[in-house]
């Protein structure tokens, strides 16, 4: 028996900085139980993960589902602002979130016989196989998946805690890879011991958008949408083992049997079991040990829901007809996903996005836009109550998948500070951090069109923009530290124009000293033939480049894009 209930298997920062190691309190020691982080969660800063993806999945299969099935959606913004304000938890919602918990406590048991958490009991192939634990460490060599330079082989076993196991439980019905599953004894789908088509997890469809608050408390009402209504076959899936005939026999997750189906409201969807695994504890001269485990099929998510509140979206506008009388086709949202090696902040026109980008789709037919997430946007609406220079941090998280997205390339995060006041469209902070993104974006450009034009000078062509690395990726490199400062020296700003000025021309210079000294370098590594130059055709148009143009045309491009930089050196 593992109870997560009570049991110290998360480990936490208490809001001081220190690791919560026993349930006792702030101390030293191991983690904590559901109850106790739950209860307590005004006491601790952010739970320790051993992957940044591990978060969204802990906060979204275990933590908000029970907050929210045991306390009920907040009715509108004002209840979700006074939940947000009174900083904790009230004794009367303590009382019902430990009453919830004991109501449920047999379902939260990790080795329970009959209803182990979130598996299948008794899962198993016709063979009685199983495979090693490392199937579900996203990090861990395994099959197809094998990290370079690994330390350890698929022929290692893996031996994980239960509470190790708990957390990469969870982790898998999310994350997991796609492809070839294993056949299970019970699943009418299942051909020559094995199941196919199995999509990645629901989170590796998305990019994961999570706003951070100063306390687990406060994290968990920022990720709590309002305004939804209850719906009665809306359960978590540890609800819907055992749910006494509310919900149809088919949607129960406790079976081998799986389907593909959409999720009927977001406790369904954030719980969501997309594989059918089963654990094999067993005693080792450590203590309890996993080192075993069965990972089938399970359910299929079909389509993303439009109110997933985790993720921001892309939307393609409706084409007008080319003939007369024919409908235009209408538009279609899909998940945003982050890209691999790409800063948060340059993808902070999507997070602003608190209206879909061009509102007018006679205007804007045929372009695409950006839709932020809903919990974001419903951030928007509550700013004006809350404190204007408040922390707020939003976590970018994902997965780069490989070849048919059976393997796992990449692991995905970043965080930056947002200031709420950018979250209103019509203020001046949402433009000043926007105009200096572009601003950062166009300066890339311009140092990579300096590298090009000084590489054609010399004879040569210029970096593939596909290939190798830019001058541009150096200098965005280099502006990160700026733009994150300016990014939090904004929370201070609100709708104050002249401060926002004053932050705009702090920024131009730092970022023309920045682009100055990556531009250096390109100067350095130029071949002498370039003073002279070459004579190249482009467009269709003969062209002479060599040093002095080059550089002129630099420093033209500068002086348009940091015009305030420019004013000033005009005005001396």
């Amino acid at each position: 028996m593992f109870d997560l209930v009570d049991e110290a298997w998360l480990p936490v920062r208490g809001v001081a900085g220190d690791l919560v190691r026993r349930q006792g309190g702030l101390g030293s020691a191991e983690g904590a139980g559901l109850r106790h982080l739950l209860l307590d969660a005004d006491r601790f800063q952010d739970l320790v993960v051993d992957l940044p993806t591990q978060k969204p999945a802990i906060y979204r299969q275990l933590l908000l589902p029970i907050v929210v099935d045991a306390l009920g959606w907040p009715t509108n913004a004002a209840a979700w602002m006074d939940m947000f304000q009174a900083g904790a938890f009230t004794p009367g919602q303590r009382e019902a979130l430990s009453a919830y918990l004991d109501e449920h406590r047999h379902l939260f048991d990790l080795f329970g016989a009959v209803e182990p958490f979130g598996q299948v009991a008794g899962l198993r192939t016709a063979k009685g196989e199983t495979k090693g634990s490392a199937l579900l460490v996203a990090t861990a060599a395994t099959g197809n998946n094998v990290p370079l330079f690994s330390s350890r082989t698929e022929g290692d076993p893996l031996e994980l805690t239960p509470a190790q196991a708990a957390r990469w439980l969870l982790h898998t019905q999310c994350w997991d890879t796609a492809a070839i599953k294993t056949g299970v004894v019970g699943d009418p789908q299942a051909k020559s011991g094995k199941t196919t088509g199995s999509p990645v997890g629901p989170l590796g469809q998305l990019g994961v958008v999570m706003p951070v608050g100063r306390t687990v408390y406060e994290t968990l009402v920022l990720n709590i949408p309002f305004g939804r209504a209850s719906l009665s076959d809306d359960l978590p899936q540890w609800r819907r083992r055992a749910t006494g005939g509310r919900v149809e026999d088919t949607l129960s997750c406790a079976t081998p049997a799986w389907q593909s189906r959409a999720a009927r409201g977001l406790l369904d969807l954030w719980t969501w079991q997309s594989r059918r695994i089963r654990l094999f504890p067993e005693e080792t001269p450590a203590g309890v040990r996993v080192t075993r485990v069965i990972v089938a099929a399970g359910d299929r998510l079909v389509p993303i829901p439009a109110d997933e509140p985790h993720t921001a979206w892309i939307t393609d506008r409706p084409v007008r007809g080319k003939k007369p009388g024919k409908a235009a086709v209408s538009p279609v949202d899909r998940p945003r996903r982050h890209q691999p090696g790409r800063a948060a902040w340059r993808g902070l026109e999507a997070l602003l996005a608190v209206g879909s980008i061009g509102e007018d789709r006679e205007a804007t037919a045929g372009r695409a836009g950006f839709r932020t997430s809903l919990l974001l946007s419903g951030l928007s609406g509550t700013a004006e109550r809350m404190e204007r220079a408040y922390p707020l941090q939003v976590e970018l998280t994902g997965i780069a998948y490989g070849n048919q997205s059976a393997v796992i390339e990449d692991v995905l995060f970043d965080e930056i500070p947002l200031p709420l006041t950018a979250l209103d469209p019509d203020g001046i902070v949402y433009g000043t951090l926007l105009e200096a993104v572009d601003q950062a974006e166009k300066l890339a450009s311009a140092v990579n069109s300096l590298s090009a034009d000084l590489r054609r000078a010399a004879g040569s062509e210029p970096i593939p923009w596909d290939k190798g690395q830019r001058p541009g990726d150096t200098l965005l490199h280099a502006l990160d530290p700026v733009v994150r400062r300016l990014l939090a020296g904004m929370r201070r700003v609100g709708e104050d124009f002249d401060q926002s000025e004053r932050g705009l021309e702090a920024w131009e210079q730092k970022a023309a000293h920045a682009t100055w000294k990556v531009a250096g370098q390109v100067f350095s590594t130029a071949a002498p033939g370039v003073f002279t130059g070459r004579r190249v055709s482009k467009d269709g148009k003969e062209c002479v480049f060599r040093l002095s143009t080059a550089e002129r045309g630099f420093r033209h491009r500068l002086d348009a894009i940091l015009t305030r930089r420019a004013a000033q050196r005009k005005n001396r």
